[in-house]
């Protein structure tokens, strides 16, 4: 484990359900996806696969998915609630950017390739697609006490947010459903913690999970406080 997530602070899963797969994770390497800029530094992306071995994002057969691509809709993950991971205040929502209906691969890439040279504060909406901040005090790991942090949930479906600036969440509220906006390869929740609201200033946070099972050799196992693994399968509890 990196030496940073030692020092992670534990929130709730914001995702339900099984089959859930971390295809970028900091347990792989920090910064997870290659920058610190908007606050990247310990941010996951959560896709959500069927039984068979592998990343199979799509019911479609591999040679479908990684060709001509398929439906953003019949991706499991579309459409999948997202939930609070602690209790806070809503500090910025935006929905309404259009979805992609079909997942190129090759056009993705180009895609986010492009949005990776061509970055402006001005892009920033193409970037995260429709998405939620939140702000709230949480534990850090070890009983170390509590501190403020800021939650980022990104690429959600249009029309599907459901909060709004300024509003108190509960833990396992729905802040609105994993999609494919902005800078997404497929539909899959971004999510990742800072140290401030703004994210062309803001610094990453290490981020643990409190409780979820993950599945190894055909059977669950109970994981507390854990960072998932690159490519490990794992459910809410």
């Amino acid at each position: 484990m990196h030496d940073e997530l030692r020092d992670a602070i534990v929130v709730d899963f914001p995702l339900r359900g099984e089959g859930w797969m971390a295809v970028t994770t900091p347990a792989h390497r920090v910064p997870s996806h290659g920058t610190d800029m908007l606050g990247q530094r310990f941010a996951y992306d959560f896709v959500k696969v069927d039984g068979r071995r592998g990343v199979h994002v799509h019911p479609a057969s591999a040679w479908q998915t990684e060709t001509v691509g398929g439906r953003a809709r019949d991706c499991y993950a579309w459409g999948q609630p997202v939930h609070a991971p602690f209790a806070g205040e809503v500090v910025a929502t935006s929905d309404g950017l259009a979805e992609r209906e079909w997942v190129n691969p090759f056009r993705e890439f180009f895609l986010a390739t492009r949005n990776a040279f061509t970055f402006t504060p001005e892009k920033l909406g193409s970037i995260l697609g429709n998405h939620v901040l939140i702000r709230g005090e949480v534990d850090l790991v070890g009983g170390r006490g509590r501190r403020e942090v800021f939650a980022g949930f990104a690429h959600l479906v249009p029309g599907s947010v459901a909060v709004t600036s300024g509003q108190r969440v509960d833990v396992g509220d729905v802040l609105g459903r994993v999609g494919h906006t902005g800078n997404s390869t497929s539909p899959h929740l971004h999510f990742q913690l800072m140290d401030g609201p703004d994210l062309m200033t803001a610094k990453g946070l290490p981020c643990a999970f409190r409780a979820y099972e993950v599945e190894r050799d055909g059977a669950w196992h109970p994981v507390a406080d854990g960072v998932p693994g690159r490519r490990e399968r794992v459910r809410s509890v």
